[in-house]
């Protein structure tokens, strides 16, 4: 029997399921409009596979993007494999979703940040701001006071906590 609820732990799986179904998504439709992802992963997970050369480059983690050239993504319950063009030289990694540190869409200010301490083995998940685009400034005080900013908002499970 159980103690508790670990909604850490349960909140880690629907993230995860998140970027599962995005990525679904993607296979069927491609990248609509201008989003693309910058997915960082721990390379030292054991079911991550990349070629030798690249865990040697990146023996802790390694961030990947997948926006203009990415070719034959495939999504499983598991994980998801694509290729990618590292210097023209055409890669098949596939990444376990339990490898996923971050996930970050910047055209829509989306952003994940899965942590795990070794105090606390319990899964965290955080929401992040994605990187801002840059944007070009207003020529006018009137378009300035026409363009209103949104900033994103950093939500932590650690609020929750007892």
């Amino acid at each position: 029997m159980t103690t508790g609820i670990n909604y850490g732990s349960l909140m880690h799986q629907a993230m995860r399921g998140l970027i599962r179904t995005v990525l679904e998504g993607v296979v069927e439709n491609g990248l609509p409009g201008d989003h693309h992802f910058f997915i960082t992963f721990d390379t030292g997970n054991p079911d991550v596979e990349i070629a030798d050369w690249l865990s040697d480059r990146y023996p802790g983690e390694m961030t990947v993007v997948m926006q203009h050239w990415y070719d034959d993504l495939e999504v499983s319950e598991d994980g998801f494999a694509v290729t990618l063009n590292f210097g023209d030289a055409p890669e098949r990694l596939y990444i376990p979703f339990d490898a996923i540190l971050t996930f970050v869409d910047p055209s829509v200010e989306f952003g994940l940040r899965f942590e795990t301490t070794e105090v606390d083995e319990s899964d965290d998940a955080e929401l992040l701001p994605a990187p801002r685009p840059v944007e070009p400034e207003p020529d006018s005080a009137e378009e300035k006071a026409e363009t209103p900013r949104k900033e994103a908002e950093v939500v932590s499970l650690d609020t929750f906590r007892k």
